[in-house]
Formats: C-alpha cells, sequence, structure tokens
C-alpha cells in the first residue's frame, strides 16, 4: 500500500479541522432546533428498556441514545452521541485517505456534498453507530492488511461485534471484505477474529433464542412484499444517486466505477461498494428498499471517489463548481428545515418534525396520569412517550399493521384492567368517540375503563401454507402461547368488552372475510408461560384467488392484534 508524504504533517490537517468544526456546530444547531423523528422517539424507548436485542434491530442505537439522554432529556441529548461520532467517522475516512495523499480541499468538497451524511450527522437511528463501525473498521483493517499483529485482530473483532450490535446489514460489510481478499483465510489471526467477535455477540444470539428469533422473523418474512413493485426496483438507483448528492451523486458513482485497483485495500473498497448496491438492488425484488439501507457503501463511495480524483492527477474546475453549488443546495434544505416555510412543515416527507411537542401535551391535559392507547404504528405513541417523559403511550399494532417491540415491552401488562383513553386521527363509526383540536389536526378519543388486550400471545398452525377450495372448512390445531406472567383465558363474562377470536384473510391492504372462533373458545385457560391448543373451524373464502392468513384477537373498543404470522391461503 503506497503512504505518500503529501498531507501528513500536521499543519495539512487544518482545513479538515476547520471543517469539523464546522460540521459539527452545524449538526449540533439542527439537533437542538428540530423534533425528534418517530423513529428516534421509538429508539429512545428501547433506551428507557436497555436489553442484547430488540424487535426490529439489534441494541447499539440504545446505548447512542442513552448516553445523551442520560445528560439531558431533549433533541440534543438524544442526538448527542450522533452527532460526535458523525464527525469522528468523517475524521477516520480522513486518516485513512491521507495514506494515497488526498487533498483536503477535494475530500471537503466530496464528504460535505454526500446528502446522506448530511441526514445521518444528527438522526439518531441504527446507521449512525453502523456507519461509525464501518469506518472503524476500514481504518483498522487498512493496517492489519500490511501488519499481521494479534492487537489488529483483536480490535477487529470487537469492531465487527459492534457491527453486528449496530445493525443486521454489518454482516454485508464482513463477507464482502473476506470475498475481496481470500487470503484472509490463511492468516492464523483471522480465526482469532472470527472468535473475538463471536464470543461478544452470543448475548444478542441467546437473546434472540429466548424470544423466538423475533427480528428473524420479521426481516426475513413480515418485511416481504406480498408482491412484486417494479417500481421499487426502477427508483432504486435514483435514490441511491440522491443520497450521493442531488448534482454530483452521478459523478461519484462513475468515478468509483472506473478506479484503478493497485492494492489489496482498494479491492476491499470496490467490492464493499458493489456488492452492497447490488445486494440492495436484489432485495428490491422481495419489497421496499429505502435509500438510506445502502449507508455503509458511501464510505467506500467516498474513499474510492477521492483515490480515482489522485489517480488522475486533477479535479475538474467543473466538478469543483457543481460541488460547490450541491453543498449551497443542502445547505439550504438543512436550514429550510430548522426554520421551516409552511410548505416544509406540511410537506408529507417533512411534517413528522414539527407539531408534536405541543400534541403529546394537548393530548396529556387530556389523559393525565393514564395510559394512552394508539392503533396502526408506533410513531405517535412513541413520540407521546418521548414528549412527556413517560412510558404511558402504548402502540395497538393492529392486524393490519404489523407487530413491534411494543409486542415484547411490558407497557402493556402494566396497563392491564386499568383506566386508559383511547385515540385515533379519524373518526371510527362504530366507536362514541369525542373530538379534539391539537397541533397535529383533530383528534378523536374515547375512555376505556378496563383495558384487556392480547397484543403478546403468539397463534401459529403446523403449516405455512394452506389451499382449499371455495366454502372449504378446514379444522386448524391452534396452537397458542401465554408469555404473560399471569394466566389468560377468552371468556366475555364478567369483562365489559366483548372479546373476539378470527381468522382474516387479507388481499394487500383489504381484510376479507373475516372467521370468528366459536363460542367455545371461551372455554380455554392458559396458564402464564405455556400453550393451548384450540380447534378452529375455518371456512374459505367464497372467491378464488390468493391470500394472507392472519389470527387476531380483539377486544372492544380496539381493533384487533396480529397474533400470527401471515399464512399462505390459496383457494383453487
Amino acid at each position: 500500500m503506497p503512504h505518500a508524504t503529501l498531507n501528513t504533517n500536521s499543519r495539512s490537517d487544518k482545513p479538515i479541522w476547520y471543517f469539523l468544526l464546522f460540521w459539527t456546530a452545524l449538526n449540533i444547531l439542527q439537533s437542538y432546533t428540530m423534533e425528534v423523528h418517530p423513529d428516534e422517539a421509538y429508539y429512545w424507548i428501547y433506551a428507557k428498556f436497555l436489553d442484547w436485542g430488540y424487535y426490529d434491530h439489534p441494541p447499539a442505537v440504545a446505548i447512542f441514545i442513552w448516553l445523551g439522554d442520560a445528560l439531558v432529556h431533549n433533541e440534543l441529548g438524544l442526538r448527542l452521541t450522533t452527532v460526535l461520532a458523525s464527525s469522528a467517522s468523517i475524521y477516520l475516512l480522513w486518516l485513512i485517505l491521507k495514506h494515497y495523499a488526498v487533498e483536503a480541499r477535494w475530500f471537503i468538497l466530496v464528504m460535505s456534498g454526500m446528502l446522506i451524511l448530511h441526514i445521518y450527522g444528527f438522526t439518531t437511528t441504527p446507521d449512525v453507530p453502523l456507519f461509525f463501525f464501518t469506518t472503524l473498521f476500514y481504518y483498522i483493517y487498512q493496517k492489519y492488511i500490511d501488519d499481521d499483529k494479534v492487537k489488529w485482530a483483536l480490535l477487529l473483532g470487537l469492531i465487527i461485534a459492534g457491527l453486528l450490535y449496530s445493525k443486521y446489514h454489518g454482516v454485508l460489510l464482513i463477507g464482502f471484505t473476506v470475498l475481496s481478499n481470500i487470503k484472509l483465510l490463511k492468516r492464523g489471526s483471522f480465526y482469532l477474529i472470527v472468535v473475538v467477535a463471536a464470543v461478544l455477540y452470543l448475548p444478542h444470539i441467546l437473546w434472540q433464542i429466548g424470544h423466538g428469533y423475533p427480528s428473524l422473523n420479521y426481516h426475513l418474512y413480515e418485511r416481504s412484499a406480498s408482491t412484486y413493485d417494479p417500481i421499487t426496483t426502477l427508483l432504486y438507483f435514483p435514490g441511491q444517486i440522491l443520497m450521493g448528492g442531488p448534482l454530483i451523486g452521478w459523478f461519484l458513482f462513475y468515478l468509483a466505477l472506473t478506479i484503478k485497483v493497485k492494492d489489496t485495500f482498494i479491492r476491499c473498497l470496490l467490492v464493499n461498494f458493489i456488492g452492497t448496491v447490488i445486494f440492495f438492488l436484489l432485495n428490491t425484488v422481495k419489497g421496499e428498499v429505502q435509500s438510506h439501507w445502502t449507508l455503509i457503501a458511501f464510505a467506500p463511495l467516498a474513499m474510492l471517489v477521492l483515490i480515482r480524483f489522485k489517480q488522475r492527477g486533477e479535479f475538474p474546475k467543473w466538478f469543483g463548481k457543481l460541488a460547490i453549488i450541491n453543498i449551497i443546495l443542502i445547505i439550504a434544505l438543512r436550514l429550510s428545515l430548522i426554520w421551516p416555510p409552511a410548505f416544509i412543515k406540511n410537506s408529507s416527507r417533512f411534517q413528522s418534525y414539527y407539531g408534536y411537542k405541543t400534541w403529546a401535551q394537548q393530548i396529556k391535559e387530556r389523559a393525565g396520569d393514564n395510559y394512552v392507547i394508539l392503533t396502526s404504528g408506533f410513531q405517535e405513541a412513541s413520540k407521546y412517550c418521548y414528549y412527556t417523559n413517560s412510558l404511558k403511550g402504548f402502540a395497538y399494532d393492529s392486524r393490519a399493521y404489523r407487530r413491534t417491540q411494543f409486542d415484547l415491552w411490558p407497557i402493556e401488562d402494566s396497563m392491564q384492567h386499568k383506566r386508559a383513553f383511547y385515540i385515533t386521527d379519524y373518526k371510527e363509526e362504530r366507536l362514541q368517540q369525542d373530538s379534539f383540536a391539537t397541533a397535529r389536526g383533530k383528534w378523536y378519543g374515547q375512555w376505556v375503563d378496563s383495558v384487556r388486550t392480547f397484543q403478546k400471545v403468539d397463534i401459529r398452525i403446523a403449516e405455512n401454507k394452506l389451499t382449499a377450495a371455495p366454502g372449504q372448512q378446514l379444522d386448524l390445531d391452534l396452537t397458542i402461547s401465554n408469555p404473560y406472567a399471569y394466566p389468560i383465558n377468552f371468556k366475555n363474562a364478567p369483562y365489559p368488552h366483548e372479546l373476539v377470536v378470527a381468522a382474516c384473510f387479507f388481499q394487500g391492504d383489504k381484510e376479507l372475510y373475516p372467521v370468528r372462533a366459536g363460542d367455545d373458545i371461551g372455554g380455554l385457560t392458559i396458564v402464564p408461560h405455556q400453550t393451548g391448543h384450540y380447534n378452529f373451524k375455518l371456512i374459505a373464502p367464497p372467491v378464488k384467488g390468493k391470500y394472507e392468513l392472519i389470527f387476531s384477537i380483539r377486544t372492544n373498543p380496539f381493533p384487533g392484534g396480529r397474533n400470527s404470522r401471515a399464512i399462505s391461503f390459496t383457494v383453487e
């Protein structure tokens, strides 16, 4: 690997330090002035229930939030570790690129022009620790390539564990790095890396086993779309180019793909960049792929671009001018989010950042210290918890939505048979709701005198796929698991709210042909942490086609939970 002498003295670092000072200051300003994103509020609750794993993600994001929120409970506190990690990540990339004699001005123009780095300079999600550990991995791996020492192997094992504790996408960096340098398998220290990483990651594996592999089921099965939408694939590359920079992204991708591979490290960067982009492209066949999921590809992209500029021996003047305009556009967008005009506040993309602090206090004025229950999404419930600094908001995940971490936390257990305020942002005609105005528009509320929910109950059948004729009756053996510390039953009397166990058929978002369980299910009682069985007489839909079958337990006034995995059901 070349170790050039250019740009290695302390004086050449001054522009980088000035850039990082500005970068950090801008991220602090944005962090302090903007309300939290719904995902950030959700991960804040992660930090209130520190654990080795969560339904959606590993636990690193919870640690990041916990560190800052322990100092001060406000938006900056939640994002403080993110701001510091962003600046540290950029500096690590600079240290790596100094070995290729990259000029500071090139570095600043490219790094500050990548839109995705601006987004995750202040927004706290699992992508932030993932990107930090990605840059740290490249920094140490660069040393390990030339210097096969135990200290580097131990550090890589620790960093790989950090990658996997951040987001499951971290496995791509590991796999593509080994693929780019198969000779690693001949190093004895390589297996030390594997052992250290595996031992450190074992608590998360045990957590998954103990909770029935919720993350595996969610990411591999529940998140998959039932049908392929070609628009998802068509929009994939435009989204990636936008993340690279609104005006310069296309040229960055071109430069990276024209790199001359002159050493092992450059080959590692190229394989990781191309491999990650292709991996998520292929995933568009399975369902939605959000543009930021490829964040770990943008670290090698930035380095490939800057190394390629050095190989070419020039930084085109036209690109420099375009890069400056690109940066001005991004900074203008960021400032418009801090001091938003009306069209920003009302846009579907940005409106979740505004008005929820007041909204939460307005809800609390009505609910007092009682639980507040919201349906179909973790977003508003998480915002309510964050802005009341409490755990009194609960996301009731309906059968038309999906399961979330709220289905694992003890919040639901704590509110059983207590009074709660049930609210929706739409009028439910079947309910006796009162309307009230909030900073987030009109909402509708109803008091529930004695909450009785079964969100954590899991219903399974032996089959993953079922086929039947129109109207055919099937006898299904339901295995019903009780995860609670108290016995459950499915009786209606003497409880004040009707309970229904039902099988629901879905085609897309449309719910069709629900089938209720018989009255005999009222005789089923399941002791804590045990399972019970029930013979469900299912009537197939009268219309031929492909459906998804979901079992749901509903108590009035709630819409019914998602108590099983989606089962493929074909009527033919």
